[in-house]
């Protein structure tokens, strides 16, 4: 009952209050961009969400407009891209405050598997194994508070695996506060 109707129910609601309350932060933080580095505020980026349908995730850009569409961590020179500001809403992650508009029209959830990039196609596979690609994906998720990006994907969908088995309403409170602490600690970003 919780993953079929009360998790999008908190999902709505949530996701709601954070639009009234962040709109304001959301705006300055794109004047910045603006004006630090000209092109689009908000990077779109093709993502696997539940069931493996396509969606396009948004986030604040941090790279400059010619970096290629791959992870960063497959980047030979990720440094190289990221912009000034960029580099701050990383490791502040402030650059995922636009999923919120995302989880608002139902294609991600508050908690849950990250969502792969549209080239991950081994992690898909893997998660295939774990059924994490049948739920939406998260903001967060067990994956990202056991390492970020600091696991292989065998790692991540074994953890998306876990999240799985144990998924509940007291589970993703878990997860919640576990992201806090590593947002506040900065552990596991890279670039």
């Amino acid at each position: 009952m919780y993953q079929h109707f009360f998790k999008r129910l908190l999902d709505l609601l949530l996701s709601s209050i954070a639009i009234i309350i962040l709109i304001v932060p959301m705006f300055f933080i794109s004047l910045i961009i603006l004006i630090t580095d000209p092109g689009p505020v908000f990077f779109k980026q093709k993502r696997y969400g539940r069931n493996k349908t396509y969606f396009n995730i948004l986030k604040f850009r941090t790279m400059k407009v010619d970096t290629p569409d791959v992870p960063t961590d497959k980047l030979e020179n990720p440094e190289e891209y990221i912009t000034g500001i960029g580099r701050v809403l990383r490791k502040t992650s402030l650059d995922e405050l636009p999923q919120i508009f995302n989880i608002f029209v139902g294609q991600m959830s508050f908690i849950g598997p990250r969502p792969a990039l549209w080239n991950q196609k081994n992690l898909i596979k893997l998660r295939d194994k774990v059924h994490a690609n049948d739920v939406r994906p998260g903001l967060s998720g067990w994956a990202q508070i056991n390492g970020r990006d600091d696991i292989s994907e065998k790692k991540k969908a074994k953890l998306d695996g876990e999240y799985m088995e144990r998924l509940s309403f007291f589970f993703d409170i878990k997860c919640f506060f576990g992201t806090f602490m590593k947002v506040f600690k900065s552990e596991g970003v890279k670039a």
